[in-house]
């Protein structure tokens, strides 16, 4: 077995690599992809972010489809920060399907928009969101509810069991 070191610097060994909270990250805007990366970075909160730019591309990534085929679909990541406005399809519709498969139903997603529509926070809601988090205008005030979302996401709250094949 071969150990190596993290993004944090701590040991881990080869085959617990596949079990670091990833964050999966839909956001069209390169200019808050880049934000969110470096509000992330910049609070310490160095897992691994997949960065994906339209809800048809997260769908890929999330269901091993299109350019994800190769991937593992079975690795989910721990959290989904998903922007409401998306090209090619919405992200109320990417949350839509995550809720609808079985696979992806307990995954924890929380709605990172700009949207001020009291109706796009309540239909987010009704449809499975975890959480919902207008973003803020200001970097510092931006940079604080990234911290305040992976802290609790990724640090304090507990994931829901994986179901072992012998429950199913």
């Amino acid at each position: 077995m071969t150990s190596i070191a993290n993004s944090r610097g701590l040991e881990v060994r080869s085959e617990d690599i596949s079990t670091e909270k990833t964050i999966l990250l839909v956001e069209d805007s390169p200019d808050d992809q880049l934000l969110i990366r470096r509000a992330l970075t910049k609070h310490n909160l160095l897992n691994p972010v997949q960065v994906v730019s339209d809800g048809q591309e997260a769908l890929d990534y999330l269901f091993g489809a299109g350019s994800y085929a190769d991937r593992d679909a079975s690795q989910v990541p721990t959290l989904i920060l998903l922007d409401l406005k998306l090209p090619k399809i919405d992200g109320l519709e990417v949350l839509q399907r995550i809720r609808a498969d079985e696979r992806t139903k307990l995954l924890r997603v929380v709605i990172l928009t700009s949207s001020k529509e009291e109706q796009d926070m309540l239909k987010s809601y009704s449809l499975g969101a975890s959480s919902c988090v207008r973003k803020p205008v200001e970097f510092t005030e931006f940079a604080e509810a990234i911290r305040k979302i992976g802290l609790y996401w990724l640090v304090l709250n507990e994931s829901p069991p994986t179901p072992r094949d012998s429950d199913t």
